[in-house]
């Protein structure tokens, strides 16, 4: 008489037999043989045993098995770090006159009538090295957000994901939401309080700072430390819900591409049309909060008590109309910034995985 099989269940522990059959995992028959002939003749299929390790591990281990690639902590560190740094190079004239228009109250009266207006009184005041002026704060506070940005996503992720490699959207956006506020804490905070101080420095008719670090010394000087951390709820609550949304739409449309085959390729202009897609995402989801945060941050920030006062301002004596300053420009920017950062991201893990082995 034939045996029966008894299906295997979670409560019932791992099967103990050493059949692998159609719908279970290699994972689920630790006493499997270690050769498992094919139905029809001789060839064969090896399996390699998994340790008894915690979940997390167990992941990882049976997606290397499987052929799924994780991507070391370190190495998104530095390809973070590497794509954060030449993207604000290619970026950053339109981050300076998005932050421009952004501090171009309209109480003052507003000395920009637009985009092209901001650049042409730009340029014939200072050249075109004015459209640079504060690059070096963004510069040394790039390449540590990305690497941090991105390191501490996979971090979070790695252990979430399941044995084919793939993350599921809802863990995508907690993931996001984590590096954001990591981004926001140990970079983002201070170097953006100083890249603002600098722009709006620019605009007042008796510049005070000679440069990078003589601009944060003199902050340090008059304000503390705490002059750094200007704004720091509005750049949590916007560099939170920023790679929160980023990640969650650029995994989302990474799961649709790839659909069942996980393993598949995604070509350098995919990724970036993705990328710019997940900018454009961020960008309608939170400018306000980034209109706040550059306001909190600028050299006229004491005129506010709080995050909620200042919006509170801006509503009062601007209009709702005011939340959403510097939306174009913030938009070319951030689908480009995106895209690009994904795109050296992604290319320079694979140039690591050839000469970098962490398995």
């Amino acid at each position: 008489m034939s045996s029966l099989y008894k299906p295997f269940s979670v409560s019932e522990g791992p099967c103990q037999d050493a059949i692998l059959r159609r719908g279970c995992t290699p994972l689920q028959h630790p006493a499997a043989l270690p050769r498992i002939a094919s139905a029809g003749g001789g060839s064969t299929r090896t399996f390699t045993p998994i340790p008894n390790i915690y979940p997390g591990q167990r992941n990882l281990a049976a997606a290397a098995i499987g052929g799924r690639k994780i991507t070391h902590p370190w190495k998104a560190i530095l390809a973070g770090g590497i794509a954060g740094g030449i993207e604000i190079c290619i970026t950053f004239p339109t981050e300076y006159v998005k932050t421009q228009l952004q501090l171009d109250e309209r109480a003052n009266p507003p000395r920009y009538r637009g985009i092209g207006d901001c650049v042409k009184l730009t340029v014939q005041d200072h050249g075109l090295r004015g459209l640079y002026r504060g690059l070096s704060s963004l510069l040394y506070g790039s390449i540590p957000k990305s690497a941090v940005r991105f390191g501490t996503f996979e971090v979070l992720s790695n252990p979430m994901r399941d044995a084919t490699g793939r993350l599921d959207n809802k863990g995508s956006l907690l993931c996001g939401l984590g590096a954001g506020i990591a981004e926001a804490v140990l970079v983002v905070c201070p170097m953006e309080t100083v890249k603002v101080k600098f722009i709006h420095d620019q605009c007042s008719l008796r510049p005070r700072y000679r440069g990078f670090f003589h601009g944060v010394r003199e902050i340090i000087r008059d304000q503390g430390v705490r002059g750094t951390y200007q704004g720091l709820t509005a750049t949590l609550l916007k560099q939170g819900s920023n790679q929160a949304i980023r990640f969650y739409v650029m995994n989302l449309l990474r799961n649709w591409y790839k659909g069942d085959d996980p393993s598949r390729d995604m070509h350098p202009l995919v990724t970036a049309l993705f990328g710019a897609t997940a900018g454009a995402a961020s960008v309608f989801g939170n400018t306000p909060l980034d209109v706040v945060k550059t306001r909190m941050q600028g050299l006229e920030a004491h005129r506010y008590k709080n995050t909620l006062d200042c919006a509170f301002q801006i509503l009062k004596n601007e209009g709702p109309q005011a939340f959403y300053k510097g939306t174009v420009p913030r938009l070319g920017r951030v689908c480009l910034d995106v895209a690009i950062v994904f795109v050296l991201y992604e290319e320079v893990v694979k140039l690591l995985n050839n000469v970098w082995r962490t398995d």
